[in-house]
């Protein structure tokens, strides 16, 4: 029928498929010939040709540079065109909002902190959104309707039945029932939301340690302790969202947390999160206890400990390493998954030396044993996951060549 972007087998979706495998692999190698994608995709050199020529057309791949240093004529080299499209992502805490737009190659061209402190928002939190982009996209050298799409990572999750923002009450002037549609109705571009450790298993998966990985689980320990639950490659979100709030799981050790939502805590964050930590070291003796919010001093001292040998700071990162398993063991236990990725700068803070002890004490109380592996984004994986998160749909929407 006219009009339609055509059926499966029609020369349109045909050269269409050809022209997404010519991107990904550009993406994936940077520059190359079109002998080079020729035989990278099986095509032939006139059909390889005339894909480049459409594609450079339609501003997806530019022509840069000549191969050198091998025998023959020097070879066209094409690359992904950067400015065929951008996209944001925004890191939300109480303390702050990160933002940063990148272009479609995935690198990033523009950056900047929104400081937002206090338990009362200054500012409503739509032109806290608004402000932040715009801080990011001006640093571009772009405007807004330069950004095709925005992810926003925050703590809790939006229930998709509700809209509302669940499991992050610390997180003031985000609860407001048209929050969605005011900050929709302020920018220009689709607004998507995820949970801030969703994302970080997101960078990880695609950036990071969990690369090739279909099931795996992230432990997250920074303001909060949470988990994301990758499976069968996807993630696992829940009916409200809320899977991953392993803070909340009860767990030996401490008192038993009740009315947790109201508490904005429970049994693991208690036992295991970073506000655990400066306590645990003042009743072991260490009197040198690093300044600042408490998830900032948290990772201060598990980095001492890991580099430390005396007594005190040696039982610290033990006792912190049982207490982590603790909670693992019960996730494990569940989900069996295949590798375990440690991220939040309490935990990749400890190294190789923090993963190690957790590894033995899981071993001991878990029936399976996953791998662990330390994060492998550690500057604000949380960002990252979000511009690779709006990358992804950006891509879907540019470099497709059938419409």
């Amino acid at each position: 029928m006219a009009g339609t972007a055509g059926t499966p087998g029609t020369p349109r979706v045909l050269r269409a498929m050809n022209d997404r495998a010519a991107l990904d692999l550009l993406l994936e190698h940077g520059p190359l010939s079109r002998t080079r994608i020729g035989k990278l995709t099986g095509l032939s050199k006139p059909t390889a040709s005339q894909l480049l020529a459409r594609l450079e057309a339609a501003g997806l791949v530019l022509a840069t540079g000549t191969t050198e240093g091998r025998p023959g004529p020097n070879a066209q080299l094409y690359e992904v065109n950067p400015a065929a499209a951008h996209a944001a992502g925004l890191d939300v805490t109480p303390e702050r909002i990160l933002a940063a737009v990148a272009d479609v190659t995935g690198r990033t061209v523009g950056s900047y902190e929104l400081h937002t402190p206090g338990r009362r928002p200054a500012q409503p939190v739509v032109r806290q959104v608004t402000d932040a982009l715009d801080g990011a996209v001006k640093a571009a050298g772009l405007a807004r309707d330069d950004v095709h799409r925005i992810v926003i990572g925050t703590p809790g999750a939006f229930d998709p039945n509700t809209g509302r923002l669940r499991y992050a009450s610390h997180l003031p002037g985000w609860h407001t029932p048209s929050l969605l549609d005011e900050v929709a109705a302020a920018l220009p571009m689709p607004v998507e939301y995820e949970n801030d450790v969703n994302l970080a298993a997101v960078a990880e998966q695609r950036l990071g340690a969990a690369r090739g990985h279909e099931d795996f689980v992230l432990l997250w320990n920074e303001g909060g302790l949470g988990a994301a639950l990758v499976l069968g490659g996807r993630l696992h979100r829940g009916w409200t969202g809320g899977a991953g709030e392993v803070g909340f799981l009860p767990v030996p050790g401490v008192p038993l947390v009740r009315q947790v939502t109201k508490a904005n805590s429970g049994g693991y964050q208690e036992l295991a999160g970073s506000q655990a930590i400066p306590k645990l070291a003042r009743s072991l003796g260490i009197e040198d206890i690093p300044a600042g919010p408490y998830a900032e001093s948290a990772a201060a001292l598990v980095a001492r400990a890991a580099e430390s040998d005396d007594g005190p700071h040696r039982q610290l990162l033990q006792t912190y390493a049982t207490r982590l398993a603790t909670g693992l063991a019960s996730l494990v236990s569940v989900l069996d998954p295949e590798l375990v990725v440690l991220s939040g700068s309490a935990l990749t803070m400890g190294g190789e030396v923090l993963r190690a002890l957790v590894q033995a004490e899981l071993e001991e109380l878990a029936a399976s044993r996953p791998r662990l592996v330390v994060g492998g984004v550690p500057e604000h994986p949380v960002l990252r996951g979000a511009l690779e998160s709006a990358l992804a749909a950006t891509r879907d929407e540019v470099f497709d060549t059938s419409r």
